[in-house]
């Protein structure tokens, strides 16, 4: 399958997906059902684009806050200064969420609260109760890249909507705490999950807003049952036709692209990839994967990362995460309650 890739890639940045290879079989979940969904626009949305991690409002009752839509996390973290009267509200117990990219460890309590997002031209969504983490420390991991500790934390507003990230120093991070699986109202019936554009979030998976040509990926479940598996991705470096198989991550927190390779794979490479470095990454499992992009390191293309750091580990699975820039080609869909995962291209 590689080998075919390798022939199929596209100078520069470009979509991989299907190019010239043919159509394999899928499993596409049946949205034709469903009619409740709603389109929150950015608060910093660009037209066509995304070039920054998309802000999104955050309201407990009162005026919103600015907040981050961040897919490589889950659950809403905020500082305390925003909640105030948060000690009289139903706890559900300490918090501690540790954001590995950064370094960066929030500790706190649950708190067990509605939210309602917002968008920019004014159109929002309300959740049932659901838990919050409010923030009342911010510590630092020993190999911290952006981190200051203190106990008076300011200016943390953070909206999680990830999936199976309770591996990645996330114990606490599972389904329940997603604000896009648990919002209420409208009176038809509601699949939960949401899909990425570059210009704001799809919340509620509609028959109209499923329309188009996604790819799905069947999602497996945690062993523990709890949450969906990661999703299966395999990384080809310098045109290499051995590709190195493990997880992606579409993660819209961050504008870089975070992987761990084996050694074989990276070529002597170390820290990071030399600039023109053919970067392909392929969705699926191994034997299965379809192509979905490719890029070379340092060409300034749209769905390129603003910089790769690399990991070498023989003993770690494969990792890519892609940054936000991946939704400069493709809208990406989550279905929580089916375990799917789609990606439509522009």
């Amino acid at each position: 399958m590689f080998a075919r890739l390798s022939q199929a890639l596209l100078i520069g940045s470009g979509l991989l997906f299907g190019a010239g290879l043919p159509a394999l079989a899928q499993e596409r979940p049946d949205y034709e059902p469903y009619r409740e969904g709603l389109f929150l626009r950015y608060l910093n949305a660009e037209p066509g684009e995304i070039d920054g991690v998309p802000r999104i409002g955050l309201s407990f009752g009162g005026r919103p806050l600015r907040a981050e839509l961040d897919s490589g996390s889950t659950g809403i973290v905020v500082a305390s200064e925003f909640v105030p009267g948060f000690e009289q509200m139903p706890s559900q117990g300490p918090a501690k969420l540790t954001y590995t990219s950064s370094g960066r460890v929030m500790v706190g309590q649950w708190v067990v609260t509605p939210v309602s997002l917002v968008g920019r031209e004014g159109a929002s969504v309300t959740t049932q109760p659901l838990p919050v983490m409010v923030v009342t420390e911010v510590q630092c991991l020993d190999y911290a890249r952006e981190c200051r500790p203190t106990m008076s934390p300011r200016n943390i507003a953070m909206v999680g909507i990830g999936f199976a990230r309770e591996g990645d120093k996330q114990s606490q991070s599972t389904p329940d705490k997603n604000p896009l699986l648990h919002v209420t109202g409208g009176e038809g019936r509601r699949r939960q999950g949401y899909i990425l554009s570059p210009e704001g979030v799809h919340i509620g998976l509609t028959a109209a807003n499923t329309r188009g040509a996604f790819r799905y990926v069947k999602l497996a479940r945690r062993p523990d049952g709890a949450d969906w598996a990661s999703l299966p991705a395999c990384i080809a470096l310098g045109g290499s036709t051995l590709p190195a198989c493990g997880s992606v991550l579409v993660d819209t927190g961050v504008s870089v692209m975070y992987m761990t390779v084996p050694a074989s794979q990276a070529a002597g490479a170390e820290g990071t990839l030399p600039p023109g470095t053919q970067v392909a990454i392929s969705i699926g499992e191994e034997g299965s994967a379809f192509p979905l992009y490719s890029f070379a390191v340092g060409d300034g293309s749209p769905m390129a990362p603003s910089a790769v750091h690399l990991r070498v580990a023989d003993n770690a699975p494969p990792f890519v995460n892609t940054s936000y820039h991946l939704l400069n080609g493709f809208d990406v869909l989550y279905d929580g309650e089916g375990g799917y995962v789609g990606f439509r291209p522009h």
